[in-house]
């Protein structure tokens, strides 16, 4: 642990650096290949959306014993096979310990009768232990509307509120790729997996929209600070919001570790154990959406914003200050010795050894010159021969008192 808290501190001062902004076409890459696979997914297989979007009938049933996975894949294979069409492949859930659930698609009249004898035939119950809900389609497309309707409000009001906030609409672009990012990823996701969309996956939906804006804002945050005085500083503006990536990079993974261990716990249980439909639609939604939102905060946001921005003449001139700064006094960017540093068995620190790669407290990232250690600096060679003076001629100054100058 405790190496891990002194390379969250490097990373914070800038002893230590991760190449983030200068690496974006490889994050750009891994997204790409990310999104492309969910696309496909998504034409290939679909959604499989649930009753509640396309609608159709409910099937609840109260068995007398132990509402098993045995008996639910019996009741599945049973309706499955009782010649009704709509009702071809149903989805059977286990409820709590004596519950079954049975989705099919709308039928008729006589088809109910059909699929009901071949449920109270599977499950040895009578019929008034089972209970019906018809769910109409007009009803379900207005579900759809109204998920939609949410999902364009909360992405309007997230474009204006970092507008605001950090008064610069390129961070809102930004941001609303990011989460476009995480988006397409997690519907992708539901394509491949399989799982039913139902309206609790359009609040996980929501939920992870709002998880992974709360970590770009707060990377945002840090690159307004770190870029308030880019003229004192002497960084460019990609090193300046670099460093905010790697200042908030620990405490973002804390965050999504602590935030993904019990959503998966809750994946695995309602998937796994007790198969409750609601629960994993919700949990699955959560996971995929924060582990891509962490992601997209790091990866996608921050260089997407500092691309956006490379053309600005505030941003031009702190680019110019920055490469003047390290031509001025090369020897600048190699690191000192300070205290703590650890020393190999030769005595000379690992930072400073020859050939090897570090990063100065000021985020660049160098390879030092030890040509001139111990012996002091290397001057620069001349331009040409040294010519005679037109000034040799003239009464050069002299350190006189003044009562004595002007004689």
């Amino acid at each position: 642990m405790s190496k891990f808290t002194r390379l969250g501190n490097s990373l914070y001062t800038g002893e230590k650096s991760i190449d983030f902004v200068g690496r974006k076409w490889t994050w750009y890459a891994i997204s790409a290949v990310i999104i492309i696979a969910a696309i496909l997914g998504l034409s290939l297989k679909g959604l499989n959306m649930g009753l509640e979007f396309t609608g159709g009938t409910q099937y609840t049933v109260t068995v007398s014993g132990t509402a098993s996975q045995k008996v639910a894949d019996s009741v599945r294979t049973a309706v499955g096979g009782s010649g009704v069409k709509a009702a071809s492949d149903p989805t059977v859930t286990t409820s709590g310990a004596h519950n079954l659930i049975i989705q099919i698609k709308s039928v008729s009249q006589a088809e109910n009768t059909t699929v009901l004898k071949a449920i109270t035939d599977t499950t040895h119950v009578s019929a008034k232990n089972v209970s019906q809900d018809h769910v109409g389609a007009s009803w379900g497309k207005e579900v759809a509307t109204k998920a939609i309707q949410g999902l364009v409000v909360f992405l309007v009001a997230v474009m204006l509120f970092i507008a605001m906030y950090t008064r610069q609409w390129k961070m809102s672009v930004a941001a609303l790729v990011a989460l476009a990012h995480d988006v397409v990823i997690t519907v992708g996701v539901y394509a491949l997996s399989g799982f039913e969309v139902t309206p609790a996956t359009v609040t996980g939906f929501l939920t992870i929209l709002g998880f992974s804006l709360y970590d770009t804002v707060v990377v945002f945050d840090k690159i307004k600070e770190n870029t308030k005085n880019l003229r004192a500083t002497k960084r460019s503006y990609a090193d300046a919001a670099n460093l905010a990536v790697n200042q908030t990079l620990v405490r973002s993974i804390n965050t999504s570790i602590v935030a993904l261990i019990p959503v998966a716990a809750i994946l695995w249980v309602s998937a796994v154990q007790l198969g409750t439909s609601t629960l994993k639609d919700l949990a699955l939604a959560l996971f995929v959406g924060m582990a891509a939102g962490t992601y997209s905060s790091i990866f996608i946001a921050t260089p997407l914003f500092v691309q956006l921005k490379s053309g600005e003449k505030e941003v031009l001139d702190a680019e110019r200050r920055a490469r003047r700064a390290r031509q001025a006094d090369p020897y600048a960017n190699v690191p000192a010795f300070v205290e703590g540093m650890e020393v190999e068995d030769d005595g000379i620190p690992a930072e400073l050894r020859e050939g090897e790669e570090t990063t100065a407290p000021h985020g660049f990232r160098t390879r030092p010159n030890t040509d001139a250690m111990g012996r002091g600096r290397t001057a620069p060679p001349a331009r040409g021969p040294v010519r005679e003076s037109g000034s040799s001629g003239r009464r050069q100054p002299t350190r006189q008192p003044r009562s004595k100058r002007g004689k």
